[in-house]
């Protein structure tokens, strides 16, 4: 019985609304389309994902990072030795024509001073200051050249060995501590040691990695 009451009052208050929205519209103007229903939204189904946190600045740990590194290290600098013994030893000899000078400019009062052997002194120590700033310079320059022509292969393997890592393991985000500062991490999602143990038992270093290249 209630049923059928609400039935009618429904039926009654549809047909009033409809008779009021025709009293509305001015005659002759065409019935408003029914407005569309908007769409149910799509059910979007969320990944499951599983991160790791690395920390690649222990990689050059000479102990207990990747062997591979600290073998192109050691590589690098001993391709540059010998120019670097030889910056060390024009600076030393600057160092001593400087204490020279400054013996005969600090010399007691009265003390005969071959003031052309000073001056020739003077010269020699500036010439020998360009010429070791201008050698450090290209040293550096070849150095940063030779440090990329190393190293670029060196971290797209690691970086390839790294990806490998991860899918065999299910990981679908690694954040690398050493360039995302982190608030905190819970040291069972750091994959860093165990990641470089793998790497170093799958590449090990070989004697054509280590070896330094004729000079030109």
């Amino acid at each position: 019985m209630l049923r059928n009451y609400l039935l009618s009052v429904l039926i009654v208050v549809a047909i009033a609304i409809s008779v009021s929205a025709q009293q509305q519209r001015p005659a002759g103007a065409p019935a408003q389309p029914a407005p569309t229903p908007a769409a149910a939204p799509a059910t979007v189904a969320l990944p499951m994902s599983k991160m790791a946190v690395i920390n690649s600045d222990y990689f050059l740990d000479q102990k207990t990072g990747i062997a591979k590194f600290n073998s192109a290290v050691t590589r690098l600098n001993s391709e540059f030795q010998k120019v670097k013994d030889e910056i060390t030893a024009m600076q030393t000899r600057a160092a001593a024509l400087d204490s020279e000078i400054d013996k005969l400019r600090n010399a007691p009062e009265g003390t005969p001073i071959d003031q052309k052997s000073l001056q020739a002194k003077i010269d020699q120590s500036e010439q020998l200051k360009k010429d070791i700033q201008r050698k450090g310079e290209d040293a550096q320059a070849a150095y940063n050249r030779r440090r990329t022509e190393i190293f670029t292969p060196l971290q797209d393997e690691i970086g390839k060995a790294l990806e490998a890592f991860a899918k065999a393991r299910g990981i679908n985000v690694i954040i690398d501590a050493a360039q995302v500062p982190l608030l905190f991490a819970d040291e069972k999602i750091d994959i860093t040691r165990a990641f470089i143990a793998d790497f170093n038992s799958k590449n090990p270093v070989t004697a054509a990695s280590t070896t330094t290249p004729p000079e030109e």
